[in-house]
């Protein structure tokens, strides 16, 4: 059957909706460079208005999968299992949930992207321990997971590459933020990673890119649609991203206190989440297993150790903060009533530790340590925050960000709870 650009365009421009005849001859044609990529732009502006249909959107998804290769996990000897996260402030629970879940016995495929903008990245924390690589082949993957059980990798270019496509269109064009888009580029990749079971963990708040509890519901919704409609089993978790996630948010400085949660130590908040989704993970996967025991008796840190080693990495190395550092202090007594994870997240980016394009380097030393929560009582001239960064320009950058990010009150004010709600389909 043939087709028109100029006719698909404009159906989904009028709010028609479009076979899946047409749908798939879009893709198809895109890929193969019949439909421009101004043609697609335009289709993608008429989606982020009019939307797409379940049906649509489940059609639109195949192709994104159907364009490039799949990963084959039948054969390994313990069950499948991931985690995706929408991106945070200091949100490293990758780096502790992975080797987390492998100790209670699943295996956990995490291919896992790098930061930009004001959320950082898990391969750019990962790559700031010598000798670590983030790509793998399909063997190796298979490999890995067989023997230690956990892997965090790069999406190798073969898994759903129309997606890199739509994309970086989707950045140029402001349709980035068009629910069924995000969707569908974030579970055809995890589709097509070929895992058995999938937990999303959907960021909500000033520091999230979606703000408001509704559109973050909407978007877990969607998703978890998705994921069942394709044999993955798969729950979302709406998670509180108004303060940041631990005290470190930086690449190095990240990886550093991920350890510290991996030997029984770090943040409560931190050790909260990834106990929440770890147990979600090992529901999905009938495993009855107590993960707090595997964090609290070491078996995870092992783990991280065997993962960390197995692609190259020295686990033994010490992690070193960037030279430059600063430490800005509280300008009245009282109660902190909030921390801005967004402040918190964009200094952390100008301090040298994120990027404005994926091509930019990053440092891997450069970044934030919170030093106060909601709730404590601080006095005048107490540290609030230390900023790391290799140069006194992006020192600057950072602490001029800060101002104002911590917040404080006369009377006390609990800390709002981190996970909101849970979504099954």
């Amino acid at each position: 059957m043939s087709f028109s650009s100029i006719d698909v365009i404009t159906t989904k421009r009028e709010g028609g909706e479009l076979s899946d005849a047409a749908i798939t001859w879009l893709m198809d044609a895109y890929q193969q460079g019949v439909v421009a990529e101004e043609q697609m732009s335009a289709l993608l502006m008429a989606i982020f208005f009019q939307g797409l249909t379940s049906r649509e959107l489940l059609t639109w998804t195949d192709c994104m999968i159907n364009s490039g290769e799949t990963l084959n996990l039948r054969g390994l000897s313990r069950p499948s299992v991931d985690k995706h996260s929408t991106g945070g402030v200091g949100d490293k629970i990758s780096l502790i949930l992975a080797p987390l879940v492998a100790a209670c016995g699943a295996c956990v495929p995490q291919l896992s992207g790098r930061g930009l903008g004001h959320t950082g990245g898990t391969l750019d924390k990962l790559e700031s321990i010598p000798g670590w690589r983030a790509a793998l082949s399909n063997e190796e993957i298979h490999q890995q997971l067989e023997s230690v059980g956990a892997v965090i990798c790069a999406a190798g270019a073969g898994l759903a590459p129309i997606d890199r496509r739509l994309y970086a269109l989707r950045d140029v064009t402001g349709t980035v933020e068009s629910i069924p888009l995000i969707s569908s580029s974030i579970m055809s990749k995890k589709i097509a990673e070929g895992t058995q079971a999938l937990v999303l963990d959907v960021k909500v708040g000033r520091g999230a890119f979606i703000k408001d509890i509704e559109r973050a519901r909407e978007l877990a919704t969607t998703m978890v649609g998705l994921g069942l409609n394709h044999g993955v089993a798969t729950v979302a978790q709406l998670t509180s991203m108004d303060v940041p996630l631990g005290r470190a948010a930086g690449n190095a400085l990240e990886v550093i206190e991920s350890i510290e949660v991996l030997q029984g130590k770090g943040p409560n908040d931190v050790r909260e989440l990834t106990l929440s989704l770890a147990s979600t993970m090992l529901e999905l996967v009938d495993i009855d297993v107590d993960p707090s025991e595997k964090l609290d008796d070491g078996s995870a840190y092992r783990v991280y150790r065997e993962m960390i080693a197995a692609q190259g990495g020295d686990p033994d190395a010490t992690l070193r903060r960037a030279a430059h550092k600063d430490v800005l202090v509280a300008g009245d007594a009282g109660y902190v009533s909030s921390v801005d994870a967004l402040s918190v997240g964009v200094a952390a980016w100008r301090l040298g530790a994120g990027r404005a394009r994926k091509e930019d380097p990053v440092s891997a030393g450069a970044g934030v340590l919170s030093l106060v929560r909601v709730g404590e009582r601080i006095e005048r001239g107490q540290p609030l925050f230390e900023i790391y960064a290799d140069d006194d320009e992006h020192l600057h950058l950072g602490r001029d960000t800060l101002v104002g990010a911590v917040q404080v009150s006369e009377s006390q004010v609990d800390a709002a709870p981190l996970l909101l709600e849970k979504i099954s389909g």
